[in-house]
């Protein structure tokens, strides 16, 4: 699937852009990966609150093979194929996608927590001598 395809099926969605990845490509609104395109097949981001309503269309979620076998990719779901053909659809999972990789971002910017135990950096503890010299 070609980045053209790509634009005009989130056209009502809005835009997006589309880099190439792992023999696929990614689909990114605002910095933010919301699907990828692997085998001309646009798998949705999805979390908890989203993967129901892809279980309930009998979708599954972003497998691929390795050496040691198939591996799943839990967090992108198949989208439904009747999208494809549906624009404002495919903008309302869009959409929802989109909230998924937002909600991802904001668990992943939570402030670190400061280790009250810490030493802090170490500083030298030879002080320049004062007054004058004494040679």
């Amino acid at each position: 699937m070609d980045a053209e395809t790509i634009h005009e099926l989130f056209r009502e969605f809005g835009p997006v852009s589309v880099r190439r990845m792992f023999g696929g490509q990614g689909i990114f609104v605002d910095g933010r990966m919301i699907a990828l395109v692997a085998r001309d097949v646009i798998h949705l981001k999805a979390d908890a609150e989203t993967i129901p309503a892809f279980e309930a269309e009998g979708l599954g979620a972003f497998t691929y093979a390795t050496k040691n076998g198939e591996h799943q990719l839990t967090s992108y779901w198949r989208m439904p194929e009747r999208l494809y053909d549906d624009a404002e659809g495919l903008a309302q999972w869009a959409r929802r996608a989109h909230s998924v990789a937002m909600r991802a971002a904001a668990r992943k910017e939570k402030p670190k927590r400061v280790d009250r135990f810490a030493k802090p950096p170490s500083r030298s503890t030879r002080k320049p001598p004062r007054g004058p010299s004494r040679t």
